[in-house]
């Protein structure tokens, strides 16, 4: 049992990490069951010590996916309040109904699109989490315009504008492949 204690990680087991060879799937779910562990997601449990880190558990359920929309915003700072619900975008094709089930909002997109913008960020809790870069996140908020409310399309175009890391280059070159270049340069245009 004492050998299922070295696949915890941050208050997190990962079942699919442990080597069958190692350790036998029942004494992990035993060793689960005796230390009265929270199912957290299909095969990811947390100790009764830790936080529940949301971000890094939907990454953990969908590798592939990348953390994106408003908690990208909010993690940039371009909105103040934290999102209701996780949001994560994965190639056209995954099937995200268990993750919906689960209350995440997830966003599909071309393959070939999915790595654009893409970086790697710690988040609060310390964990390193795939999530889209500052410009990426502003053409996904332009992109889906429609599904966000007009305060905080504002707020964060006027943000981005103001922050001295910002990289209008790349925007553009983003929003070039994504066919919202016009409107962005709509939104520049006034608030530069």
């Amino acid at each position: 049992m004492e050998l299922v204690k070295e696949y915890i990680n941050d208050g997190v087991l990962v079942v699919k990490n442990i080597p069958k060879e190692k350790i036998s799937r029942q004494s992990v779910y035993d060793f689960i069951k005796e230390n009265e562990m929270e199912r957290i997601g299909p095969g990811i449990y947390l100790t009764a010590e830790a936080l529940e880190d949301e971000t890094y558990t939907m990454y953990l359920r969908c590798p592939n996916g990348v953390i994106s929309h408003e908690d990208a915003l909010y993690y940039y700072g371009l909105i103040d309040r934290e999102p209701m619900e996780h949001c994560l975008t994965i190639y056209t094709g995954y099937n995200p109904t268990s993750l919906k089930k689960s209350g995440y909002k997830v966003y599909t997109i071309k393959k070939e699109f999915l790595d654009l913008g893409k970086t790697r960020v710690v988040n609060q809790f310390g964990h390193e989490i795939p999530m889209y870069d500052l410009e990426r996140t502003i053409c996904d908020l332009i992109r889906n315009r429609n599904n966000f409310e007009i305060q905080d399309l504002n707020t964060a175009m006027k943000t981005y504008v103001k922050k001295k890391n910002k990289n209008l280059n790349r925007l553009m070159e983003y929003a070039k492949k994504f066919r919202v270049d016009r409107v962005i340069q709509k939104y520049l245009g006034v608030l530069l």
